[in-house]
């Protein structure tokens, strides 16, 4: 197994679809990628040679922000926006969606499977 950016790349798989377990990085990218390393998208990445493998790492590591970098950025982003309390910051602190969709009848996922009826969320009494 290849190890780039801290993530074991999976050997069966096309390098585009193997590059993209990397957090931070999709299809587009990786295509990009494998194109400034002048690597064939066709080719498995166990057929990779050390070279082509160290060519990549280092285009991932020094022009892209992937994995703990790009995760801490976006943590640092919704602090950001909780600490001016803007409107997408309280949304974030509240667990509710950000980005203007409807919370009366969806947004499940978002705020848990929470009812706010008068019955469905109710227990059913034990009949005597």
């Amino acid at each position: 197994m290849v190890r780039i950016a801290g993530v074991n790349i999976p050997d069966n798989k096309k390098i585009p679809v193997a590059l993209s377990y990397i957090y931070g990085v999709g299809q587009p990218l990786a295509l990009k990628i494998l194109m400034s390393a002048k690597v064939d998208p066709k080719r498995r990445a166990k057929d990779l040679s050390s070279q082509e493998v160290g060519r990549l790492r280092d285009i991932i590591e020094k022009d892209h922000k992937v994995e703990g970098e790009l995760r801490r950025e976006i943590i640092l982003n919704i602090k950001r926006l909780k600490d001016i309390k803007s409107y997408r910051g309280l949304r974030h602190a509240r667990g509710l969606p950000t980005r203007g969709q409807r919370t009366k009848t969806n947004s499940r996922t978002r705020r848990g499977n929470v009812r706010k009826t008068m019955m469905s969320g109710k227990r059913k009494l034990e009949k005597k």
